[in-house]
């Protein structure tokens, strides 16, 4: 980001934090407005500044430390904690403030045109809303601390059984279990790590795959997790891919040279997992003398480097063979992999996180990610050919996960 990109991003930050502590503040200040001692009120409200102010300020401090290390790192993390969770609890608060003011407008309005009684008699605030408001808007506030204390590591299996006509008989209940977007970086809990990675381990499935974005923007952030995720064994192996953080593009490096040197441990690091790293190539996978072909490409997606390369990726194969595509980025089915001439059958992503923050139930399916991305979770399909989009098993900028949980997906291949 630039010096004027960044003079606008903290401004509006700064403007859209202030204007959240400003409306919060009238439901504190409708609260406590019955208080018959005028310090206390007065102390009251001094604190509240003092607070949400100070929360503001540290929080634009923060911005401006991380556009000058060109990383977000551990103790940045914290800080955007700490934001999210206010900016959200004090956004529902506000809905209810400013539902309850245009009601008061519109009272105001009827009240001049009917009654001819002056502007100066608005009415006031309701007390009970501002209560309301107020306990409404610590379920978001619960949440965020939980999502950040234990949500983060509230590892859910997810299974998938897809169907598919044309699957070599040899494959019918073949087993992969996909893992994406560790973002070793983040990790600080490995104890918990340990219980992800043996909750992958015990679906015991035929293949294990891993969709991209290892770490943050080091290669070494992996190393004190190797032997942890070196555990993950299947039958017919490990593959894995590049995601868009892999390749060390958004931190700041001495020299080029240095930047390919840390995307060569990085690839090395995938041979210490025991994880073979697809880079626009295929492998087949052989059982019973009958085969289906894994294709990986390099990190392709709409707003980040498309540097994979599809078409090289698919050469010498057949139209009859039956592929999966390992491919980082969702976005890169939607514009290119479903309409192939050469069909590829399923492809597994991740990228999304589902932004780590929504509400899955069965009744509501809902992420702000889903305005950037349609398909942002789970599986969907476009004429006999399947995405899955992995939730990742980590996380990133947010140090948590607030309704959309950590991901170990294990899909079921079936013969129709």
């Amino acid at each position: 980001m630039n010096q004027l990109g960044g003079i606008i991003f903290l401004t509006a930050v700064f403007l859209f934090s202030t204007f959240l502590n400003w409306y919060v503040f009238q439901a504190f200040k409708t609260i406590l407005i019955g208080l018959e001692s005028e310090k206390v009120r007065q102390l009251s409200f001094i604190s509240y500044w003092v607070i949400f102010g100070g929360i503001t300020l540290w929080v634009i401090y923060t911005f401006v430390r991380i556009f000058q290390a060109g990383e977000i790192s551990a103790d940045h993390q914290q800080v955007l904690n700490v934001f999210l969770t206010v900016a959200v609890t004090q956004l529902v608060c506000t809905a209810f403030l400013f539902g309850e003011d245009i009601i008061r407008n519109i009272q105001a309005g009827i009240s001049l045109v009917f009654n001819g009684k002056a502007a100066t008699e608005f009415p006031t605030r309701v007390k009970w809303l501002s209560v309301l408001a107020l306990t409404v808007s610590m379920i978001p506030f619960s949440s965020f601390v939980y999502g950040i204390a234990k949500g983060k590591y509230n590892f859910t299996v997810h299974r998938e059984v897809i169907y598919f006509e044309d699957l070599p008989e040899a494959f019918d209940g073949f087993t992969i279990t996909q893992l994406s977007d560790i973002h070793a970086g983040s990790f600080k809990d490995f104890e918990a790590v340990q219980k992800g990675v043996d909750l992958a381990k015990a679906q015991g499935s035929d293949l294990f795959v891993f969709t991209g974005d290892l770490v943050n923007h080091h290669a070494e952030e992996i190393e004190p997790m190797i032997p942890i995720f070196a555990q993950i064994k299947a039958p017919y192996g490990q593959f894995s891919i590049i995601g868009n953080h892999d390749y060390g593009d958004y931190v700041s490096w001495e020299s080029a040279a240095a930047k390919q040197e840390n995307f060569e441990k990085f690839k090395n690091q995938h041979e210490r997992l025991g994880y073979r790293l697809l880079i626009d190539e295929h492998t087949k996978i052989e059982k019973e003398g009958q085969f289906i072909t894994l294709v990986g490409v390099q990190n392709w997606g709409v707003g980040f480097q498309s540097k994979g390369d599809l078409e090289k990726a698919l050469e010498n194969t057949s139209t009859s063979d039956f592929k999966i595509l390992l491919s980082h980025d969702p976005s890169h089915w939607d514009q290119e992999v479903k309409k192939h001439s050469n069909k590829i059958h399923l492809t597994l992503s991740g990228h999304t996180h589902g932004m780590q923050f929504g509400i899955e139930t069965p009744l509501i399916r809902w992420s702000p990610v889903q305005y950037r991305y349609p398909n942002w979770a789970g599986l969907t399909s476009f004429e006999d050919k399947f995405l899955y989009v992995n939730r990742g098993f980590g996380f990133h900028a947010f140090s948590g996960r607030v309704g959309i949980w950590p991901e170990i997906t294990v899909i079921e291949l079936r013969k129709k």
